[in-house]
């Protein structure tokens, strides 16, 4: 090993010139000839220019490899410029002096940095992409795409990264929006399935599984399917809430027809309130929990059911009431007709079967409704008839009170009945021009609807003909009166003169009333021509319009003027009335 090293160390110190001479030195022990020396010489000369031509070609090589790879890199670098859209970078040389590796030496740095830039451009624009790949796969729906997004790398610039960054949150806004739509329609459908009645988990999980609660907000589905989906859900639901309230009112409406046909008490109805609450309310106001669920309508069904059947057992009750109203109308409206007969008709429709119960309630329904426009029709009439009535009350009352002596004593309510009296005259005074009014009226009304106006069955023309009649009659039996006692007033003072004070004959006489509207006549009508209004003597009693009974003062005489009544003395004659 030391000779080895012994033997390095001498090559080392040689040179090409001693080496030369040791071979010469050998060549001179050896005894070679100038010929075999200068081959060898000649050998060893090509054989060195061999080494120099292999280290000058593979210094070439060398130098070659080193401009292409200075070349390479001024390439890559003004790529990554471009890439990154840079136009220049610090730390890049602008000069180009110096040995190729110092050049070399000189970009490196550069040209590292810029790779490490690219490759974080490029992780940035891979997480941006993914973003929004991501969401667009939400949009349409495709939740299995996984993939990874392609980057361009030779548009790396800061430009093209805005353009992806506007892109991600314009899509992060629809999504937002869709959320919010989707979290609308499952609070809408949640509403309607609760007013419904309807499992709400499994009405949102037929649309998509990821719109029950269990999920996250931002795990929900805002694909365009499941928008329409729930937009289709939400009109289905609508249309249901729609027809069930419909239904629920229609219900509701025969519940309270039935329950006040038959006179259901307030405790059994209040079973069904939550029914008739909702009767006429509209879709939008029907919130609660509920109010329109398929058992409660089947719930309403029975009852209506129910109640139809009871309705069919006490037909002849609900019908006979039914019939009692409209006699109630009929009398308040002073209209005649056979009651008898009519609750006969109905008792036999009811045991014959061949009507059925609804549509003889809904005809006697219209028959109320007729009888109420035709009473209606006759209000303006019998409320002048009611005026006139009184009126002729008043005329009555004052004729017994101008018959009566002691009405000026200072008796107890003496100033009341003065009182009254002055203002029965005024009253008194206006019944012919009310008496013209009621006959205009009733011809009026007669000519409108081509029949005679009667009142309890009496024609009111005919009455008020006849009451012109008395009255006129009555006036002339005032003016007869007043001529008589001036005759006995005349024979009086002849009397005393010849014989003295006698009784005057006018306490003989006597005044018969006349007949008027209320004090002639049957309850029926008879074939006279004087007919009562309604067919009572004197001192009976008379229904108004209100159904109540009040009493009939004799109110056939026609009232005597202040000078008339002055005129007499302590009492009047009587005479018969006109036949």
């Amino acid at each position: 090993m030391a000779a080895v090293d012994d033997e390095n160390s001498l090559l080392g110190q040689t040179s090409c010139g001693s080496l030369l001479q040791q071979l010469q030195q050998i060549w001179d022990e050896v005894g070679e000839n100038d010929e075999e020396r200068d081959k060898m010489l000649l050998q060893l000369e090509q054989e060195c220019l061999d080494v120099y031509k292999r280290k000058v070609e593979q210094a070439v090589k060398s130098r070659a490899q080193l401009l292409q790879t200075l070349a390479d890199a001024r390439v890559e670098l003004t790529n990554l410029l471009s890439a990154l859209g840079e136009k220049t970078y610090v730390g890049i040389p602008e000069t180009t002096v110096g040995t190729i590796k110092e050049q070399l030496a000189a970009i490196a740095p550069a040209l590292e940095k810029l790779w490490k830039l690219k490759e974080e451009r490029i992780k940035e624009f891979s997480d941006v992409q993914s973003q929004i790949q991501k969401i667009c796969a939400e949009i349409v729906g495709d939740s299995k795409h996984s993939e990874s997004p392609s980057v361009n790398e030779t548009d790396l610039s800061l430009k093209k990264l805005d353009e992806f960054h506007a892109q991600l949150q314009d899509l992060q806004k629809e999504k937002s929006e869709r959320l919010h739509k989707v979290l609308e329609f499952v609070s809408t459908v949640h509403d309607l399935c609760a007013v419904l009645g309807m499992d709400f988990f499994m009405t949102v999980t037929e649309v998509h599984p990821s719109l029950n609660d269990s999920t996250g907000v931002q795990s929900k589905s805002i694909s365009n399917d499941t928008l329409s989906r729930l937009a289709k859900t939400v009109l289905v639901l609508k249309e249901d809430k729609k027809q069930r309230l419909q239904k629920l009112q229609e219900l509701a409406t025969q519940l309270i027809d039935l329950w006040n046909l038959m006179d259901t008490p307030q405790e059994e109805r209040s079973l069904f309130d939550h029914v008739t609450c909702n009767i006429s309310a509209s879709v939008d106001e029907v919130s609660i929990p509920g109010a329109l669920a398929l058992d409660l309508i089947e719930q309403a069904e029975i009852e209506v059911e129910r109640l139809d059947q009871l309705k069919a057992s006490r037909m002849k009750e609900i019908a006979l009431k039914r019939q009692g109203e409209l006699e109630e109308i009929f009398a308040r409206a002073h209209i005649e007709i056979d009651t008898d007969a009519a609750r006969e008709k109905i008792l036999g429709l009811i045991d014959s079967g061949n009507v059925e119960p609804v549509e003889l309630l809904a005809d006697m329904d219209n028959q109320i409704t007729r009888a109420k426009e035709e009473a209606l029709s006759r209000r303006d009439i019998l409320d002048k008839v009611e005026k006139w009535m009184s009126a002729c009350e008043e005329e009555s009352w004052l004729e017994d009170y101008n018959r009566d002596e002691n009405r000026y004593n200072a008796s107890r309510g003496a100033h009341l009945n003065l009182k009254r009296a002055e203002k029965a005259r005024i009253l008194v005074n206006k019944i012919p021009a009310l008496v013209d009014t009621l006959i205009a009226k009733t011809r009026a009304w007669e000519q409108d609807r081509g029949i005679t106006f009667t009142y309890d069955g009496v024609p009111l023309l005919a009455m008020l003909d006849e009451y012109a009649m008395l009255r006129q009659d009555r006036e002339e039996e005032k003016k007869r009166l007043r001529d008589q006692k001036k005759f006995h007033d005349q024979m009086s003072k002849e009397q005393e003169a010849i014989f003295g004070a006698t009784p005057s004959p006018a306490r003989q006489l006597s005044t018969k009333k006349v007949v008027g509207p209320r004090a002639n006549g049957g309850t029926n009508g008879t074939a006279s021509r004087r007919l009562s209004l309604n067919a009572h003597q004197n001192g009976s009693r008379s229904i108004n319009r209100d159904g109540k009974t009040r009493p009939v003062a004799p109110v056939n005489y026609v009232a005597i003027s202040k000078e008339d009544a002055a005129s007499h003395i302590s009492g009047t004659e009587h005479f018969p009335s006109t036949p």
